[in-house]
């Protein structure tokens, strides 16, 4: 288990944290990320960055009065392709649907 203060780069931590979640940590080790939660749209933006990495969110919760802790657990190369083919094909399917909706109120 690794431990990283991300607080230093206030709302713009999520590139490094994925980075670090890459590069840092093994597939199954657990690290802590530590951040500041400004108002509030960085927890709710933290755990769909990690959901689209194709990690897993283990935990997510305040750790004081300014900060938020997240917990995320590698998974192995196949299974974030797994995920992410998921979540593209998800978005692509939403998209379509819109799409299709939007046309069809124009007709």
């Amino acid at each position: 288990m690794k431990r990283f203060d991300l607080r230093h780069l206030k709302d713009d931590f999520y590139e490094r944290m994925v980075e670090l979640v890459e590069k840092e940590i093994t597939v199954d080790e657990v690290a802590i990320f530590l951040f500041e939660i400004g108002d509030f749209s960085a927890i709710q933006k933290s755990a769909d960055v990690i959901k689209e990495s194709g990690h897993d969110l283990m935990n997510s919760l305040k750790f004081n009065e300014v900060d938020w802790t997240i917990v995320v657990k590698k998974v192995d190369a196949a299974m974030q392709k797994e995920r992410q083919d998921k979540i593209r094909q998800a978005k692509e399917e939403a998209d379509k649907l819109v799409a299709d909706a939007v046309e069809e109120e124009a007709k």
